[in-house]
Formats: structure tokens, C-alpha cells, sequence
């Protein structure tokens, strides 16, 4: 049976300190790439629910679409970056899910909330490795 990815330590790169990561089966990985694909479908119906004033929001199929596959790729992350809770994205992640929340429930402004939790997310994503997985504490 083939190993996947990764060596079960953390790193350093370029005086950067890495996460430690641990192994996944490749099968994970494969799902992790169907899950990304829904998550970023009911995103955007999400999103696009938030900016055009969808009343009385995105419909609730995508609505469990993004929340379901959004938990799923967190325990997935998970599995390979041990200590996402430490990196940058694990806490961007989670201040993503806080202001989504805040916005959901009228303690701060929608559509400017969701947008910057959307375009953080969005950043962070496509950020070098060495910056997603730096090691914050």
C-alpha cells in the first residue's frame, strides 16, 4: 500500500517555523479535492445571496453544501497539518467562521463582513506554503 504525503515532522524554511505535519492516505486527499470543489459552489451562492440581498438567503441545499464541506475540509487540513490551530490558516479559518457568524446574526455589517471574510479566505488560499502553514505561537 502507498504512503502519502508527508514526513510526520515540523520544518523550517527559510527561518520560518512549519506546522508539524502527519500522514493522510491518498484517498483523503482525492476527497479533500471533491470537497474543495462543493465548498466552493455553495460559497458562492452564499456570497452571492449576501451581495445581491437574497431574501431570505442562499437556499438552504447549499447552505448545508458549504457548512458540511467546509467541516469536512477542516478535519482533512487537519489530518495533515497537526497543529492548525498554531498556523495561519487554521486561524484564519476560524476567524472566517466568526465573522461569517457575526454577520449571519446582525452583530456586524453583512455584506462588508462577509466580503472580507470571503476575500481573506481567498488570499490565505492562495498564499505560499511557508505562509498558510507558518507556525504563529
Amino acid at each position: 500500500m502507498r504512503r502519502a504525503e508527508g514526513d510526520g515532522a515540523g520544518g523550517r524554511r527559510d527561518g520560518v517555523s512549519m506546522g508539524r505535519i502527519g500522514e493522510r492516505p491518498y484517498w483523503v486527499l482525492y476527497l479533500s479535492l471533491v470537497l474543495r470543489a462543493f465548498h466552493q459552489v455553495g460559497a458562492a451562492v452564499f456570497l452571492a445571496a449576501w451581495l445581491f440581498d437574497a431574501l431570505p438567503g442562499p437556499p438552504l441545499p447549499y447552505l448545508v453544501m458549504v457548512l458540511a464541506s467546509g467541516v469536512a475540509l477542516f478535519l482533512t487540513e487537519w489530518m495533515r497539518h497537526r497543529q492548525l490551530y498554531r498556523e495561519l490558516s487554521g486561524i484564519v479559518s476560524m476567524a472566517k467562521v466568526l465573522l461569517l457568524g457575526a454577520a449571519v446574526h446582525g452583530f456586524l455589517p453583512g455584506r462588508p463582513t462577509v466580503l472580507l471574510a470571503f476575500v481573506a479566505a481567498s488570499v490565505l488560499a492562495h498564499a505560499p506554503k511557508h505562509v498558510r502553514h507558518r507556525l504563529l505561537f
